[in-house]
């Protein structure tokens, strides 16, 4: 498939159901009533007229039971909790809620100015050109006084047709400070055929938000809809109950750094936790525990003890189930409503499977039927109460996601199907009119015709294979005498089109096609077994491997899978081979001080050491290649001997080994690592097996017990061989890949293995009551048959690999009169099965396990599997790059907690090479995006091995080409605001720089004020002149040319101004000066105010602050208050101002 058609098809499946602005079929069905909208009549007022009858939700508007706080409640507010932090206790007053209800012109004020502002958000939502509206209410964001506003959590939105869309939708395209950002009007072609992802946002958020309307619409309309069963009101306190109870879901939060590490640590089992709610989880476990006692129902012994309604143990289970469950959707109906609300409980199949349960299972309690023929109403029942394990399905979204994707292609899957029928028909019919009717013959091989198929004759029994004396021997041989009789094959025939059928449906499975072509050959010859070929290959070969593609292409289409671009589909394995990579546990390097230990540690690492104890491995698995038991001690005692003396030599080597690490890594150091552990404790269990098997004889001996130690301790011997040998995959890296790779592939497929599990656990429950009590016959024997759920399990999960389904079929097919049984007999009082059941049972377990999950399985198992056979060269990052990352984060993390402080992050950036280098030099700005990122994230706390490692694998690839929809969007939105951060940032750090630079220029002038302040002396005075008001920052002109100017003073001091006039202009020129920087800091800083950072004090405009602004901003320059008096000391000024001139 075209990348670019895979792109499309990509955006169609996720479009499909997230663009659709009408509502569900069973909603639109209030379009057909009249709208009956709430009206109410006002009481009347005095000084007004009586109102006519309005609509409830107006006069809500204006009379709402939450209103905005002012500024006297917030005051308060904050007063009663100074009281309360004092020690003195609430009072009365706060511990009782009060509800206010305004009505009057203040509160239509406020309400209209809400509505106002509601009005143009809307309008900039929808808004396509750059036009900013502006609002008309009052910013409560910030008062006169410069106080921080504060936003009313307790306002309700009164528009509920936009309380499900996200804030941050509704000003997308707004920037900070109030500017728009421009949009992206550039052509396809400039965009190199990228996806116009705002667009798309915006089409989502616009269906979105019609739904919402058309849905407040109805609420307002209809004031039946949105009632649960009719009767419970949208807002009744009990529905608020129920609804606490049925949304309730475990959560925890990633951003509070008192419980990160314990939350990073189990963030996956967190995640399980909270993929359903509560109440489901509890449902969970009842269905589970009822399904188990479900597996004890049998109905051997034939008196019954052990079926439900003859045991109390067993009903018991059965009556919590029932409860439970009713419990659980009264609560939801209650809280959601049945099928007419928005979250009705009755929303698809599942739901419709869930109410098909609860019903049989209620029937089933309240019959409770103890007398249960064959192909009963009771048996029916049953049958239908077997079905409690899918109730699993609908419970665990992820099981139900495996079973939708998997049904969500059954076109391509029933086409497939029909042409397989098709083509069974055709060569069915073809074998009816072949061979219909010629293959009976009589069960004497000695008579070939009909006619002289009478009578009796003597059959030989079998007994065994051995060659035991007499077994040739047809006088010594036991025979019996049998009638003869003339009949078809056992398991097949041809006799009708219902018989072909089913025999060439069985032979698609590769069972007893041989035994079809055998019986084809003695009875026509060898021109009918071209029949049975060709089928064979046409239909086995052809047909079945077409439909197994088709329904594994369906499936890993609709998941997604199969629409990967080549590049997404790198980036899906390298996403992979991340999550398997981890931290490599090496200690560092013991100081040089440290010699044996500096000795020990270059030993225990280099390559020859772990391969000679590799070898070890393999060696003392091969001294199980006799079976360490007592019996072969006695044939074998010196060469069993021999093996058990290599097995201890190589634990103690092994022993050996942990010594030395420990004392090249310390304990601590040996400890931190898995495989050290491991290890560990398998050397403690081969130490106890020396001690016990060749220390403990001796006492054993003398006890007259040493057979039955032997054998303990040959047990426990080879159980520790098997152990270590696997070890063996954590000394080689090709060997623990593989093995991660396994358990990958295990931990993916295990929603799948869990879906087919609850299946077979159906079908073995159904099994019971159909064929609980079936007569034993060629297949179905002492351990094959359904006499409980437990023997039932093993059967089925023998039947999955195709052994002897089709035998164990046919026997479960037994009817009269070749089995016991007559009219009012219950079925565990008769041995027979059932014959069109056991045909519908087989083959659709055979069908659906088989062909369909099975298939699913081991293909998303191969999925798995191609990213350890994937070559280097595809893939975004090499194993020699993650190998790179590994040996750096030892470095950095030197105490092994797998987790590092996010300020080291910069240091482990520095130190990566390769494909993940950084340099902080040429890419200086992406250093800078990567460490905030990581310091947003995590909010300056320490970060984990596999967040550094997904942060520079986003950073090494491009995200347009190689990330979904859903993760580009995103990335994409993370990226923009860790850019503008970032940005921010360094404009605040420059501009800090450059406040300091003038700090430090102003403290250097006031250093040479003070200079010459030594020489000059200024005595008080009352005017009071600010050093810096007379000191301006001087030139560098003005300094060079300072000292050439000192013998022309007398020139300079006989100018026509006077020195009077002089100093009034500088007084002048330097507050101008003071006041113009002052403006420019004050506006730079209020142009830094940002959200994510340090707030900066807003200065007020104000005329009458004025003063105190500038007293305050020379007073942050730390300049001194000189005073003197220009009247007694004109002379010295004079001559001071010379020289600064």
């Amino acid at each position: 498939m075209d990348e670019e058609l895979k792109k499309v098809k990509q955006l169609k499946a996720r479009e499909q159901d997230t663009i659709k602005t009408t509502l569900p079929m069973r909603l639109r069905i209030f379009n057909r009533f009249p709208t009956a909208p709430t009206m109410v009549t006002m009481k009347k007022v005095s000084s007004e007229f009586p109102l006519p009858k309005i609509r409830d939700s107006f006069t809500r508007q204006f009379a709402d039971e939450f209103v905005e706080p002012s500024d006297d409640s917030i005051q308060e507010i904050g007063l009663k909790v100074r009281s309360m932090l004092s020690g003195r206790g609430p009072s009365k007053e706060t511990r009782i809620t009060t509800i206010i209800r305004h009505v009057g012109q203040l509160s239509n004020k406020t309400i209209l100015t809400s509505m106002l502002t509601e009005s143009n958000r809307n309008r900039a939502l929808f808004s396509e050109s750059n036009q900013h509206i502006a609002s008309l209410a009052r910013s409560n964001t910030s008062s006169k006084h410069g106080k921080s506003g504060i936003l009313s959590t307790n306002s309700r939105s009164r528009t509920r047709g936009l309380a499900s869309l996200k804030g941050k939708n509704m000003v997308e395209g707004f920037k900070e400070n109030g500017d728009l950002r421009p949009e992206d009007t550039a052509r396809k072609v400039e965009k190199h055929g990228e996806i116009d992802f705002k667009a798309l946002q915006m089409k989502r958020a616009h269906a979105e938000i019609t739904r919402n309307r058309i849905e407040e619409e109805m609420r307002e309309n209809h004031p039946m809809f949105d009632r649960p069963l009719f009767l419970v009101g949208r807002e009744s306190s009990l529905r608020r109950m129920c609804q606490m109870i049925a949304h309730s879901r475990h959560s925890y939060d990633q951003n509070d750094g008192q419980h990160r590490k314990h939350s990073t640590k189990y963030k996956q089992f967190h995640d399980f936790l909270a993929i359903i709610t509560y109440l489901d989880w509890a449902m969970v476990l009842v269905t589970t525990l009822s399904c188990c006692s479900m597996l004890w129902e049998s109905p051997w012994p034939t008196t019954g003890e052990n079926l439900i309604f003859n045991n109390f143990y067993l009903q018991i289970a059965e009556y919590i189930f029932v409860l439970v469950m009713s419990f659980e959707l009264v609560v939801k109906c209650i809280a959601n409503g049945l099928f007419f609300t928005p979250k009705a409980l009755v929303t698809d199949v599942g739901d419709i499977l869930t109410i098909f349960i609860y019903i049989t299972s209620l029937i089933f309690v309240i019959w409770m039927p103890n007398h249960i023929e064959i192909n009963s109403w009771a048996q029916l029942l049953m049958i239908c109460r077997a079905s409690r394990p899918l109730r699993v399905y609908a419970l665990i979204p992820h099981i139900r996601r495996v079973v939708v994707e998997l049904c969500r292609g059954f076109r391509e899957i029933l086409l497939v199907t029909i042409l397989l029928i098709v083509l069974m028909f055709i060569f069915a019919s073809f074998g009816v009119q072949l061979v219909g009717g010629k293959l009976a013959s009589c069960n004497d091989p000695m008579i070939t015709s009909r006619e002289n198929c009478t009578g009796l004759y003597d059959v030989k029994l079998f007994v065994t294979r051995m060659e035991v004396y007499g077994k040739h021997d047809n006088s010594m041989h036991p025979s019996i005498i049998v009638p003869r009789v003339w009949t078809n094959p056992r398991n097949f025939n041809f006799d009708h089109i219902g018989n072909a059928m089913l025999a060439l449906f069985e032979t698609l499975s590769y069972k007893g096609w041989n035994v079809v072509r055998d019986i084809l050959y003695l009875r026509h010859g060898a021109w009918a077994v071209l029949f049975i070929h060709i089928y064979v290959f046409i239909g086995c070969m052809i047909g079945l491997t077409l439909f197994v593609g088709v329904v594994v292409a369906n499936y890993t289409e609709n998941r997604g899978t199969a629409l990967l671009t080549v590049d997404q589909r790198r980036w899906h394995d390298l996403k992979a081979r991340l999550k398997m990579a981890q931290p490599l546990h090496v200690p560092p390097k013991p100081p040089e001080s440290a010699k044996l230990r500096c000795y020990l540690y270059d030993l225990t690492t280099s390559r020859w050491f772990k391969q000679l104890f590799a070898a070890l491995v393999v060696i003392n698995s091969f001294t199980l290649v006799i079976p360490w038991n007592v019996s072969e001690e006695q044939d074998r005692k010196t060469f069993l001997l021999s093996l058990t003396a290599i097995s201890a030599l190589c634990n103690i080597l092994f022993t050996l080994e942990c010594l030395l690490k420990m004392i090249a890594f310390t304990i601590t150091g040996f400890w931190q690592s898995r495989r050290n552990r491991i290890d560990f404790i398998i050397t403690i269990l081969g130490i106890n097996w020396i001690v016990f098997h060749f220390l403990f004889q001796l006492p054993a001996y003398f006890a007259g017990g040493i057979s039955e130690w032997k054998r303990l301790t040959y047990t426990y011997g080879y159980l520790v061989v098997i152990l270590r040998f696997f070890t063996i995959a954590g000394r080689k890296s090709t060997l623990k890949m593989l093995m991660l790779t396994v358990v990958m592939s295990m931990v993916r497929s295990s929603f799948i293995i869990a879906a087919m599990f609850l299946l077979v656990l159906f079908y073995a429950n159904a099994g019971v009551v159909l064929f609980g009590m079936v007569k034993y016959g060629q297949a179905v024997g002492k351990h094959v048959n359904f006499r409980n759920g437990r023997e039932a399990l093993v059967v089925l999960f023998r039947s999955v690999t195709g052994e002897d389904w089709n035998d164990i079929m046919h026997d479960c097919m037994r009817a009269p009169p070749f089995c016991n049984w007559h009219p009012g007999l219950s079925y565990w009082q008769t041995d027979c099965g059932n014959y069109f059941g056991a045909i519908v049972y087989f083959c659709s377990f055979y069908l659906i396990i088989t062909y369909i999950v099975l298939n699913l399985l081991v293909a998303i198992i191969m999925e798995n599997f191609s990213l350890f056979y994937s070559s280097e060269e595809d893939a975004l990052l090499s194993y020699a790059d993650i190998r790179n990352f590994q040996l750096v984060w030892n470095m950095v993390d030197t105490e092994q907690k797998r987790s590092i402080p996010v300020r080291r992050v910069k240091f482990l950036l520095r130190l990566l090479k390769g494909r993940l280098e950084v340099d902080d030099e040429k890419d200086g700005l992406l250093f800078k995006h990567m460490c905030h990122e990581m310091e947003r994230l995590h909010n300056g706390d320490d970060v984990s091995f596999h967040d550094v490692l997904n942060m520079l694998s986003y950073r090494s690839v491009d995200i347009r080409k190689n990330l979904q929809l859903e993760e580009l969007l995103q990335r994409e939105e993370l990226e923009y605001i860790i850019e503008e951060e970032v940005a921010k940032h360094t404009i605040r750090a420059w501009l800090e720089n450059c406040l300091k630079n003038i700090k430090a220029k102003q403290s250097n002038t006031l250093g040479r004020m003070s200079s010459i302040g030594s020489t000059f002396a200024f005595p008080q005075s009352q005017e009071i002149l600010t050093k810096g008001m007379i000191l301006t920052e001087a030139s560098p002109d003005e300094e060079s040319s300072q000292g050439g100017e000192k013998g022309s003073g007398k020139k300079k001091s006989t100018r026509g101004n006077s020195i009077t006039e002089m100093t009034t202009e500088t007084q002048k020129k330097s507050v101008k000066r003071g006041t113009e920087k002052i403006k420019e800091r004050r506006g730079t800083l209020r142009q830094m105010q940002m959200g994510t950072y340090d707030e900066l004090e807003e200065v007020e405009e104000d005329e009458d602050t004025d003063a105190e602004i500038r007293r305050s901003s020379f007073e942050y320059s730390g300049v001194d208050m000189i005073p003197m008096s220009h009247e007694k000391q004109l002379e010295d000024v004079k001559t001071w101002w010379t020289l600064c001139d």
